[in-house]
Formats: structure tokens, sequence, C-alpha cells
């Protein structure tokens, strides 16, 4: 007689997160989402020895892969900072987008029907009375900016353009900006590029949105100001704190006695200003050639793990992801939810290919551990969210319910 049934039972869950736990870099991600995990690959016709398994090639037990670690990852001052004169730079302009299959403003709009009548003038073809576009409905007035990079630009170069209509216009869907003017963001400032061509529509439920790829092309140069004998250096968003300045500060002094060679190495050419800026003065010897001195401040490496930067977590719940710093650590608490349950079969069920057992997980390592005390309590906070199933977004909150009782030692960045 076969053995009676044991039925599923779900169970209210109370998810003890342990002491002080230590996470590495992690990302969650949807369950059903694909991550191949950093390994060399095999050669095409080759296969690679499944770990733990007998390798006639080797003649001995294969040992399980370990991913690739860089030894001495390194970073450069030039990915942290900004030169004072560099800054991104708006144009703006108002166009006409033409080509619309009925979704376009009003002809009767005289603020329309007026620079319509004067595309018409402009190519031989004048318009005596406005009131004749007056059924016009291929036509949108909009909106165009773009943004020059920090950089700048010469004259020739494109970039790409925003368009956003303006009036009445439903759809710029199929559309093409004609040929308009692109001034600076200050009234006076004049004319630094001319925009046009086919709109792409970019989020098909915001149809008055699109973008022009490389649709403006610069008349005008748009460069940055000289800098002098004493310029500042800022920090990015993400790397702005007293430590970070005073690092780099202490590096470019220590490049700047390397270059010397030992001449007035006592020399201190840069400093912390606050927490966002470095000053620094270029060497009385290296002011014939400025540029190459910035350029070897800037390309100047370290290894990142000098940079001390305050441990943080960081939350989009749109996109369902969650970046959690190697430095995050979580004192004790317990964590229950009736949305979270268990369930348990019993006996369990013997896996089979017609009924395999499937396992789902949101976490995924990126980058390595420490000690191998670590790397335990890691996988118990991993272990508790991969049995429970636990979706991402409901992650998201469990994170920002920790960091509302201050049990979450990190800072907590909602994106």
């Amino acid at each position: 007689m076969d053995a009676p049934h044991l039925t599923s039972k779900t169970l209210r869950v109370v998810c003890a997160l342990m002491a002080t736990l230590v996470c590495t870099v992690a990302l969650v991600r949807p369950a059903d989402a694909q991550l191949v995990p950093n390994s060399a690959a095999a050669a095409p016709g080759t296969t690679q020895p499944i770990a733990g398994q007998f390798d006639p090639s080797q003649g001995s037990t294969t040992q399980p892969q370990r991913r690739p670690r860089r030894d001495n990852p390194v970073i450069s001052i030039q990915e942290m900072v900004r030169l004072e004169n560099q800054a991104a730079s708006q144009l703006r302009g108002i166009g006409l987008v033409t080509g619309l299959r009925g979704t376009g403003d009003s002809g009767s709009e005289v603020v329309v029907a007026r620079p319509l009548a004067q595309v018409y003038a402009n190519n031989g073809n004048p318009i005596g009375d406005i009131r004749a576009l007056a059924k016009a409905k291929s036509v949108a007035m909009v909106s165009i900016w773009c943004e020059i990079p920090e950089s700048g630009g010469r004259s020739g170069d494109r970039f790409d353009v925003f368009v956003r209509v303006l009036h009445s216009s439903t759809s710029l869907r199929g559309g093409q900006l004609e040929i308009s003017p692109m001034m600076g963001p200050l009234p006076g400032q004049g004319v630094f590029a001319f925009a046009s061509g086919p709109i792409v529509i970019e989020d098909t439920e915001i149809p008055t949105v699109g973008r022009i790829r490389g649709g403006v092309q610069l008349i005008e140069d748009i460069r940055m100001l000289p800098l002098g004998s004493t310029f500042d250096l800022f920090l990015r968003p993400h790397y702005r704190s007293y430590s970070v300045a005073r690092m780099i500060a202490a590096e470019i002094n220590g490049l700047t006695t390397d270059l010397e060679q030992g001449y007035e190495a006592a020399a201190q050419v840069a400093f912390a200003i606050d927490d966002t800026a470095i000053r620094v003065t270029i060497p009385d010897r290296e002011r014939s050639n400025p540029n190459s001195f910035i350029a070897s401040i800037l390309t100047k490496r370290f290894s990142p793990t000098l940079i001390d930067l305050p441990a943080q977590v960081v939350v989009n719940e749109r996109t369902g992801t969650i970046i959690v710093t190697g430095d995050v650590e979580i004192s004790a608490v317990t964590v229950g939810s009736d949305r979270l349950v268990v369930t348990t079969v019993t006996p369990p069920r013997t896996p089979s290919p017609q009924d395999p057992m499937v396992e789902r997980q949101n976490w995924t390592h990126f980058g390595s551990t420490g000690t191998n005390a670590d790397r335990a309590r890691i996988e118990d906070l991993l272990d508790a969210f991969k049995q429970l199933n636990v979706p991402v977004r409901e992650q998201i909150q469990i994170f920002a319910q920790i960091n509302q009782s201050g049990r979450l030692h990190a800072q907590f960045i909602t994106e």
C-alpha cells in the first residue's frame, strides 16, 4: 500500500537576518534574467570538463574553476574629476516638424500658421493669406534642445537633438524636423548650430517626445576657457567626500615628486579645498608645457581600494535593481511579512527529467569577499532571500524599512 500523501502547508515567514552582515557588491535582478559570469570561453569545437569530473587528458579529477581576478585593479583620476573649465553646454531652439499623418497642430493657430507660411516663402512659394493653412494637421510646432558634452565641440561636430511638441500635436511619429537654428541658453547669444532630420520615438507611451540621432551640426566652436597656472579639479558627485579629495591631492603631490626627480620634492602643488574640489598649482618647471602636466595628473592611476567612500545601498524600484557596496553592514534585525510564504512538501519529491527541481535566485555576486567568515554571513543573507523567493520589490521595501529602523549602516539611495 502506498504511503499517505501529505499536503503542502504555507507558513508565515519570520526571517532573521544575521547580525553585522558584511555584503559584497551584489546586483538584484528578476528571477528570469540571464547573467553569464566572467569566465574564459571555450574555443570553437572544444568542450570544457565539468568541475569534479574525471578529465582523461589530464589524468585527474578537475577542480572547480574560479572567476579570473585582476590582481592590481586601477582607476585614473580623470574618471573621478573634471577640470574647472569643463561643463556641459545647452543649445535650444524652436522648429517645425512636417510629414505627420493628421497628428499635428491645427493650422488655424496663428503661432503655427505664421512660421509655416515663412517656410513656404523661404522656398519661393509665398502664401498671401495664412488662413489658407487652417486645415493643416501635418505640421507641429516643437521645442528642440541638445547638450554639448563638457569637453566642448568644434564646428562640424554632430550631436543628438531632442524634440518635444509645444501645442496640440498628439504624436511626432513619422515626422521630420525642418532645418532649424539652435542658440545658446541665454538671450542674444547667437546661433551655434542647425538641427534637422527624421524623428525617432524612443518611448511609445510618449509619442510627443522624440530624438534625432546626430541631428545637430555645430557651425561655431564651443570651447572651454583656458586654464591658468592655478586651477581646480571638481570631484564628480558619486566621489565627493573629504577623504577622496585628500587622497587625490596626495596622489598629485606624489606624482609631482616623481616628475621633479627629487628637485623641490617638498613642495606641495595640490591640496583639498573642501569635499568637492582640489586646487592644483602648476610647478614653475612645467608651465612651459602645462598640457603635458595636466595630462600626467589626469592619467595618474592607483588602486581603487584607496578610495574611502561611504557604504551605499542604491535601489531603483522602477527597474527592479539593487546595488550594495562591499562595506555595507546590517545590525541584527528580524523581518516578517504576510506576503512571504514558505511551501514545504513532505516527503520531498525526487527530481526527474519530466519533473525537474527548479531553483531560482535574485542575487548574483560581483567582485570578491574577504575572509571565510565574511562569506558565511553573506551566504546567510542571500540564502534567506533565495529560500523565501522574495520578489525584487519586496527586497527593496525590506532594505528601506531596515534603513528607517537605523539598522542599515549605509547611505540608502533611491533612484
